[in-house]
């Protein structure tokens, strides 16, 4: 019996694939309606995505399949849901994020910033989070906390190094100057016994301090450890929340809301998003490092903060950092290009359309909606294909062959036992040079198509389309107006409780699911909702979207929580606990912003007109 379950356990995959469709196939049978049909398709999808048990691609295509043949939508109208203005962003978005990466210019930003706050335990924390945060901001999560990790361990064990050696320093110097003062003792005739037994009290007293500095040590960095991987990975979700492009569930909610309410006049762009989410992330990031001061340092401001002292320690972590950054050596013309580009881009994001003033866009176009977000990144993203990631006008005489061949001369120059092989590969060396001499090579394009190939996650692509098919179906159906009225007795419960109990729920149920699929999930319900208690759409839609973002207690809830936990130096306890109490002050944050600025923004009080006509797709 025992083996018949662990093969079950081992075919669960194929198990829920076959008997999800089956066992709530009865639901479009017994209830013949568009909408029960479409509640059977996103059930399903439901469960795919919740268990994994497809990848989460292959899901989101599903609607191809199961729109047309109930009926719902016709299979054009599905595909052309694959590819909208969103996706376009979307693309736009992370060819940016690979150009950056691709150069390493995100690592010079980062360990700039760092030589700038100090190695001081809360000040490093504090730097950690501010540079992954802001780094999160516009390139992947998951890469920025890949990154990031590595050079907080690497400081953190160099701190550990010096702090022992200053400690053996500090004891066996004590214990010379004690054995140079039995000296003069022994000078003076005292027997030789009580100078042998003096010494060696004196040197098993060094031992145990040393044994017990180096417990105290070991306990204090192991906490420190602690603090450091879970602030760097918590600070990247909590990054990623402030800007449009910083995270996928951001542009499903764009994508969502343009989809369901065509008329909502683009209420929803970069420099809106940004207006409202960035102090929220700041909120959110200086309660957070509040919060893991308190767990892993306490609140002592001498040990923490140093209060103007630097040890040695200090200044040979610091030099860790150093040397790591003069590996990077001087900024390259490709490094600069890509830091023009990606400012002029965030230039034209933020002035477009500002909101408080017209923006370039409806100003060189006599007119809005012309011109999208997604327009200027695909825009500003091409230019990564025609700039040149050296100086257009400096040319090279060897290419990779010769090179590679002078570095096979060097490497086996270091082999005299081989005299033979070094002059075969001298000869060789030698013919490609004559054959590549007078060549010249143009320098490659900041971006080649091979990298993005490589590094572009093509599945999110598929993902935001899924999404996007399945509220054009849920329309189409009526199933979201049947949800609308089943809802509509919520109206009578104060709306800063709805969206307080809403963030509540998806903030744990985004624990166990991915954020994309729990906002694809949750966006068009709370549209439903929404407009059957005419309550504003974003006062419900927004913070949702950004709860989904707040997973913090398990180390499966996100890639960059998965890293942290890969160090070893975590345990599961660990993550909870510290991420429990920053779920909630995530919540409590975005329930403030929503009920303060982001009222005042998106004139949160009223229902807007636009909300009263929703989209149903033309036949």
């Amino acid at each position: 019996m025992g083996n018949f379950w662990r093969w079950l356990w081992c075919q669960r995959n194929y198990v829920i694939i076959i008997l999800t469709p089956l066992i709530f196939l009865p639901l479009p049978i017994v209830v013949p309606t568009s909408e029960a049909k479409c509640g059977y398709a996103i059930i399903v999808m439901a469960l795919y995505w919740c268990t994994e048990c497809m990848p989460l691609a292959v899901t989101a295509l599903l609607p191809v399949v199961f729109f047309p043949l109930m009926g719902i939508m016709q299979a054009e109208q599905v595909s052309v849901q694959y590819l909208k203005d969103t996706n376009m962003l979307f693309i736009g978005g992370l060819l940016v994020a690979i150009a950056v990466e691709n150069w390493n210019l995100h690592k010079r930003i980062a360990l700039g910033v760092l030589l700038l706050v100090g190695v001081r335990p809360a000040l490093l924390m504090m730097g950690f989070m501010g540079v992954t945060a802001f780094l999160s901001m516009w390139i992947s999560n998951t890469a920025t906390t890949a990154m990031m990790l590595p050079i907080a361990q690497a400081v953190l064990a160099q701190l550990s190094v010096t702090e022992a050696e200053g400690d053996e320093r500090e004891l066996r110097g004590g214990t010379s100057n004690q054995a140079f003062e039995m000296e003069d003792v022994r000078d003076t005739k005292a027997p030789m016994e009580d100078f042998n037994k003096a010494h060696t009290d004196v040197e098993q007293g060094v031992d145990q301090a040393l044994e017990d500095r180096r417990k105290a040590r070991e306990q204090k960095y192991t906490l420190l450890g602690k603090g450091m991987s879970l602030c760097v990975c918590y600070s990247a979700s909590i990054g990623g929340t402030a800007t449009l492009t910083g995270t996928t569930p951001n542009l499903i909610l764009q994508g969502q809301l343009n989809s369901i309410y065509p008329d909502n006049n683009g209420i929803i762009n970069f420099a809106s998003w940004f207006g409202f989410a960035f102090p929220n992330m700041l909120l959110m990031l200086v309660f957070s490092w509040m919060w893991l001061q308190f767990m892993y340092l306490g609140f002592n401001l001498k040990k923490s903060f140093g209060c103007g002292t630097k040890n040695e320690g200090d200044k040979e972590a610091y030099q860790v950092m150093r040397d790591e950054y003069k590996k990077l050596g001087r900024i390259s013309f490709a490094e600069g290009s890509v830091l023009v580009i990606f400012i002029l881009l965030v230039v034209l994001w933020f002035t477009r359309e500002p909101g408080f003033m017209p923006g370039w866009a409806s100003a060189l176009l006599k007119g809005t909606g012309f011109v999208s977000d997604g327009t200027v990144a695909i825009f500003m993203s091409a230019l990564f294909f025609v700039i040149p990631s050296k100086w257009p006008f400096t040319f090279s005489e060897e290419n990779d062959t010769d090179n590679s061949g002078n570095r096979d001369d060097d490497s086996s120059s270091d082999n005299d036992s081989d005299e033979e092989d070094k002059k075969i590969k001298k000869r060789k060396s030698e013919k490609k040079s004559k054959k590549s001499a007078g060549k010249m090579k143009a320098p490659v394009p900041l971006l080649t198509w091979d990298v993005v190939h490589q590094r572009m996650p093509w599945n999110i692509i598929l993902l935001l389309g899924g999404g996007f098919a399945l509220a054009s179906g849920s329309e189409a159906s009526g199933l979201s107006k049947w949800l609308g009225e089943s809802l509509a007795p919520l109206q009578s419960i104060p709306p800063f409780a709805i969206s307080l109990l809403l963030c509540l729920l998806v903030g744990t149920f985004t624990e166990c699911s991915s954020n994309t699929a729990t906002t694809t999930l949750f966006l068009p319900i709370l549209a439903s909702m929404a407009t059957a208690i005419k309550l504003h759409p974003l006062y419900v839609m927004l913070p949702c979207t950004i709860s989904a973002s707040l997973a913090f207690m398990l180390p499966v809830a996100t890639p960059p929580n998965a890293i942290a936990f890969s160090y070893g130096n975590l345990r599961v306890i660990d993550m909870a606990k510290a991420g429990c109490i920053l779920n909630v002050i995530g919540i409590l944050t975005i329930n403030l912003g929503i009920n303060t600025w982001g009222k005042a923004m998106f004139h949160l009080d009223t229902f807007p007109t636009w909300a009263y006509n929703t989209s149903t797709p033309a036949i």
